[in-house]
């Protein structure tokens, strides 16, 4: 468990977050408490920043001190030899202050981007321990919120939380104890000033913005939310004529956060007005008590500009503590909403001491396997029966929702499971997901193509991976033909979410991936999706060619591509209710006969189509495939 996972857990609980993205209960504010201690690990730099904070501080109150009494006591005009300790006191505390106050914003912000640094890297490694079950409970665009804005939020407890306050206590007491010894009374007026700027102002500046302050994190999110959906949907949006509706969602969320930050902005404004008028308040109560102190020869002359003068440079400890109190709740925020994505438990966690992978050649051994997606949910898969030893082909079958996919997520340690579900002679349970991960490999039929290079793409599977490996695995997933017309080949530029490539193009880009991995086992999960029926055929087709003697399990819903599996099983509300060969199930006359029935009766007529289609445009070609 990492140390960020730990501090969520503690007091928080799970949040209330399921895995079946039925939505969540989280709390809206982290304890105070557990927001602090997320500072441990950058302590000591954070206790640097502080006490250099402090030195900036008191120097420019000693700076502002001295030269009050410099210039009271020159207009006395006293020799320039007692004027000279001060002077020099002036040129010191003046530079002493400017570097104090950039030592301190280096090691400050050092120590702030170190430890944000950590938090996100903890939130990140959750967050692909929760990928791709867990994940459903969160909108896209309100995690990417999580990950970036709330996490950057948390800085602002290293840089205005923290210090702001411990910079005033510590330069606080000082400086009223430098005034007690002059002047007791003044001294007093002082610190009920300074207790007032550094308790009542912030406390009463939290209250106005407390509520704003509870809707900013989350407006920030549906705000986040709303663009992703927008720019993600846009072709979907435009098509259907609902782009102003989303547009207007986008508008309404963005003049939300708009109101949240203007009235924000306001409360500070109070909270600085406030804290100026308590200084002239403690400048004219020392003025009225330290002007008798004078005429009755308690207190030197000059010395009455300096203590009427020192509040001046005193209140700037405390000037940032209502902005500061208003960070601390907008953290509390922000931190329960990172907390809550960290406390999720992950779907699947690996054992605390994983067994060892054993050697190739590997076997899957699947015995009454059941699985679901959440206890309140009926059973995905119910009894399956499954063995794939080395070099073995099987086809699943079925209809939508039967448990095909669910099923490849428990091979590949996606989804818990009940019975038994075996890589060597090992649960899949005992071993580490990562470790089963290296053996079975997933061709999905939303195949994830990134905004860079065909060569990157490609080398996200193996990264040392050779050219003639590369090359290789294009060739097998039917590429390389449209690769070499392309002017810059493999380096060619594919667009977010492979924009540049056509469907069948991404398909296979996605198989030549996970081809070049060089997994044991793969799982082809209905690649053809979303692909015309003629596109789809010739990649089905092609992937059973290069498939052979692998170890090979095709989900699909084109029969045409199993004649060749060795075992086909046909599941229906998660159980298996046919099971054999490609000719055994077409005469057992079943679920398989008939759909294949309807199978061949469609490929009929569109191929009949196609060809009378193409005859009556281009005489000279009879049939023609694209794809």
């Amino acid at each position: 468990m990492t140390r960020l996972e730990s501090l969520s857990t503690a007091g928080m609980g799970t949040g209330g977050i399921g895995t079946g993205g039925t939505g969540n209960t989280e709390p809206t504010r982290a304890p105070v408490g557990q927001v602090l201690r997320l500072t441990r690990p950058a302590r000591g730099r954070l206790c640097s920043a502080i006490l250099l904070g402090a030195g900036a501080a008191g120097s420019g109150i000693a700076l502002l001190a001295t030269s009050a009494w410099l210039i009271s006591r020159a207009a006395q005009h006293p020799s320039v030899v007692a004027l000279g300790v001060a002077i020099v006191g002036v040129q010191f505390f003046s530079i002493s202050r400017a570097l104090f106050r950039y030592k301190e914003r280096l090691v400050g912000h050092d120590a702030t981007l170190r430890l944000m640094a950590d938090v996100r890297a903890n939130v990140y490694e959750h967050l692909e321990a929760l990928a791709p079950a867990g994940l459903s409970a969160f909108r896209s665009g309100d995690l990417l919120a999580r990950l970036v804005g709330d996490v950057d939020t948390l800085s602002d407890l290293m840089l205005r939380v923290v210090p702001p306050f411990a910079i005033a206590f510590v330069v606080g007491i000082p400086t009223v104890a430098f005034l007690w010894y002059f002047l007791p009374a003044a001294a007093i007026v002082l610190a009920v000033a300074l207790l007032l700027g550094a308790a009542f102002v912030p406390w009463y500046a939290l209250c106005l913005a407390r509520r704003r302050e509870n809707r900013q994190a989350a407006a920030r999110g549906e705000l986040s939310a709303s663009v992703v959906d927008l720019l993600e949907g846009a072709p979907e949006l435009v098509a259907f004529g609902a782009t102003d509706a989303q547009l207007a969602r986008v508008s309404a969320a963005d003049a939300e956060l708009t109101r949240i930050a203007t009235a924000t902005a306001r409360t500070a404004g109070v909270g600085a007005g406030l804290l100026t008028l308590l200084t002239g308040l403690a400048v004219w109560g020392i003025l009225l008590v330290g002007v008798p102190a004078v005429h009755s020869g308690r207190l030197q002359g000059p010395l009455l500009a300096v203590l009427a003068l020192t509040p001046l440079a005193a209140f700037e400890s405390v000037m940032g503590l209502p902005a500061a109190a208003q960070c601390l709740e907008r953290v509390r925020h922000s931190a329960a909403r990172v907390f809550a994505v960290t406390a999720t438990p992950p779907v699947v966690a690996d054992p605390e001491v994983p067994q060892p992978l054993a050697p190739a050649p590997h076997n899957l051994r699947v015995r009454a396997l059941r699985a679901r997606y959440s206890s309140e949910r009926p059973w995905a898969l119910d009894g399956v029966d499954l063995d794939l030893s080395p070099g073995r082909r099987v086809g699943i079958v079925g209809p939508s929702g039967a448990g095909k996919s669910t099923l490849a997520a428990v091979l590949l340690r996606f989804l818990p499971y009940e019975g038994s579900a075996t890589l060597d002679g090992a649960e899949l349970e005992k071993l580490a997901g990562e470790d089963v991960r290296r053996v079975v490999g997933l061709a999905a039929q939303d195949t994830h193509i990134f905004d860079t290079t065909l060569r990157e793409n490609l080398l996200l599977a193996r990264r040392q991976a050779s050219g003639d490996a590369v090359d290789f695995a294009v060739e097998r997933a039917r590429l390389t033909d449209w690769v070499d017309e392309l002017p810059a080949g493999l380096d060619t530029q594919v667009g977010e979410h492979g924009a540049r490539m056509s469907g069948g193009q991404r398909q296979r880009l996605g198989v030549a991936r996970t081809l070049l991995a060089g997994f044991p086992v793969l799982i082809l999960d209905e690649p053809e999706e979303h692909l015309d029926g003629v596109t789809a055929d010739g990649l089905v087709e092609d992937l059973v060619d290069v498939t052979r003697g692998q170890t090979t399990v095709m989900i699909t819903h084109r029969l045409a591509a199993l004649r060749t599996m060795d075992e086909i099983l046909v599941l229906d509300g998660g159980r298996v209710v046919e099971r054999g060969t490609h000719g055994q199930l077409v005469t057992a006359g079943g679920f398989y006969a008939r759909q294949w029935e309807r199978e061949s009766r469609f490929t009929e007529v569109r191929e009949t189509r196609f060809a009378r289609e193409t005859a009556a445009e281009r005489p000279e070609i009879a049939t023609e495939r694209v794809l």
